[in-house]
């Protein structure tokens, strides 16, 4: 039997979703990234844009939070299941995927940070949510700037979920030493790309703090002219877990360009966590 996608697609755009965060701000960076677009007023949807690796390894953990497997099996198999998103993946991370016998690189590229956020969803306390974020960084991102940076994309959006408060800059500069006292006016001039986690996540909080209301946060990461798919997908995750819904507007489009799995595994950890 086919899988009746236009049905799935509904179910999603009528049902509470979230995860669609993280992807709405892939989506919407994926067609800036390079580009270091230095304006707020920038056309949300581009015609070319679509879902990267960033939204592809999103879903690789939520998969492995509503199964049975490893981040290590789930990274493997999505991201050999889907080789050639827009954007793609480092070089690094690369062999990682395809040579079974490959070590955990010792990286702080925040491909650990734009992942993670399931993560936040899926525990009840801080200390578990930070334990998971800690697990799914170290298989492939090892170095503690690496983890560091999943740890704290993580915790933003377990506590804005939590507590639904903007109370996470104290914690984030003291247990974490992130500088989050800067603005999105002060960042936006000298800043250029940068895949570091040391160079995205505090920058993608910040555009979050800055914010009113999800799509301003969307715009506000990307407009800093960085890393856009990936700030993107971090700052939409904790915009969403903040804000709530992702607006229904950008819900439909994002929900247009993913294919059946990806909506199935949203639905799946819906039930299952939210």
């Amino acid at each position: 039997m086919i899988p009746d996608l236009s049905a799935l697609q509904q179910k999603c755009l009528e049902a509470g979703t979230k995860l669609l965060g993280a992807i709405a701000g892939d989506v919407i960076g994926s067609d800036y990234e390079f580009l270091e677009v230095k304006f707020y007023d920038f056309p949300i949807f581009p015609p070319k844009s679509n879902f990267t690796d960033d939204s592809v390894l999103t879903m690789a953990t939520a998969n492995k939070l509503i199964s049975e497997s490893d981040y290590t099996t789930e990274y493997r198999k999505f991201g050999t299941k889907y080789p050639h998103p827009k954007g793609s993946y480092g070089n690094n991370f690369k062999k990682w995927l395809i040579l079974p016998e490959a070590p955990t690189f010792a990286s702080f590229g925040n491909g650990s940070a734009m992942r993670v956020s399931p993560v936040g969803y899926a525990f009840k306390t801080m200390d578990e949510t930070l334990s998971e974020a800690k697990k799914s960084a170290e298989v492939s991102h090892s170095h503690p700037e690496g983890i560091k940076g999943a740890c704290n994309s993580c915790r933003s959006v377990f506590s804005c979920q939590n507590r639904n408060s903007k109370e996470i800059r104290e914690f984030i500069t003291n247990t974490f030493q992130y500088n989050l006292s800067r603005t999105c006016d002060e960042i936006r001039p000298g800043y250029h790309f940068d895949s570091s986690c040391q160079g995205t996540v505090p920058e993608s909080i910040i555009a979050f703090l800055e914010s009113n209301d999800f799509e301003d946060a969307i715009r506000l990461t990307i407009s800093l002219g960085g890393d856009s798919d990936t700030m993107g997908a971090i700052t939409g995750a904790i915009a969403e877990a903040f804000y709530g819904e992702v607006p229904q507007s950008i819900k439909k489009r994002v929900i247009e360009l993913l294919p059946y799995e990806f909506l199935d595994i949203i639905l799946k950890f819906n039930i299952a966590f939210i």
